[in-house]
C-alpha cells in the first residue's frame, strides 16, 4: 500500500497567510470606510493558528461595524466612551458660551463637545447608531470571509494533490 503523509506543517503555513491576508482587508475595509477613531479595533485584530486550525480574533464589539448598534442598554459610561470617540475622530461642536464671568468647571469648547455627546449617546440609546438606523453594510469583513475561506480551500486540496502525486506504492 501507499504511505499517504499530509504536511501538516504547510497546512498551519497557508492557514496564517490567509487568516492574515484577511486581517489585512478587514483592516484597508474600516480605513476606507473611515470607521478607525482611535486603532483599538484594528488593534484588536490577531490571527492565532495551531495543528487544528485557526482563528482571526477581534474584540467583542467587532460586529457593529457593519451591523451599527441597535437601540437598548448602554454601558454606565457611555457619554465618555462618545465623547473619547468625538475626540478621536477630531468631532467638535460649536462653543457653548457662559453667561457669567464666574470661573466655571468645563471650557466653552469642552461644554459643547459633552453636550453632544450626551446627545449621541442618548439617540444611540433610544434609537441606535445612524449605520444601524440605516440597515448597516457588508463591506467591512462579510465579503472577506467566504473569500478567505474559498482560497484556503483551494490551497489545501492543492497541497493535498501535490502529496497524492508522490505516493509509491510498493509490489
Amino acid at each position: 500500500m501507499g504511505d499517504l503523509s499530509f504536511d501538516h506543517k504547510a497546512a498551519q503555513s497557508i492557514l496564517r497567510e490567509e487568516l492574515e491576508m484577511a486581517r489585512q482587508l478587514i483592516i484597508d475595509h474600516i480605513r476606507a470606510n473611515g470607521q478607525n477613531a482611535s486603532g483599538r479595533t484594528i488593534a484588536s485584530l490577531h490571527v492565532e493558528t495551531d495543528e487544528g486550525g485557526g482563528v482571526l480574533y477581534g474584540h467583542r464589539p467587532f460586529g457593529v461595524l457593519e451591523t451599527g448598534r441597535k437601540a437598548g442598554k448602554t454601558p454606565r459610561s457611555f457619554r465618555t466612551i462618545i465623547y473619547q470617540w468625538m475626540m478621536d475622530k477630531g468631532i467638535h461642536a460649536t462653543p457653548i458660551p457662559y453667561l457669567t464671568n464666574r470661573p466655571h468647571k468645563y471650557t466653552e469648547q469642552m461644554r459643547a463637545d459633552l453636550s453632544m455627546a450626551s446627545a449621541i449617546a442618548h439617540t444611540i440609546k433610544t434609537q441606535g447608531s445612524s449605520l444601524y438606523r440605516k440597515g448597516g453594510r457588508n463591506d467591512v469583513y462579510s465579503n472577506v470571509i467566504p473569500q478567505t475561506i474559498e482560497r484556503i480551500r483551494s490551497r489545501m486540496i492543492s497541497l493535498v494533490h501535490q502529496d497524492i502525486k508522490t505516493i509509491t506504492i510498493n509490489q
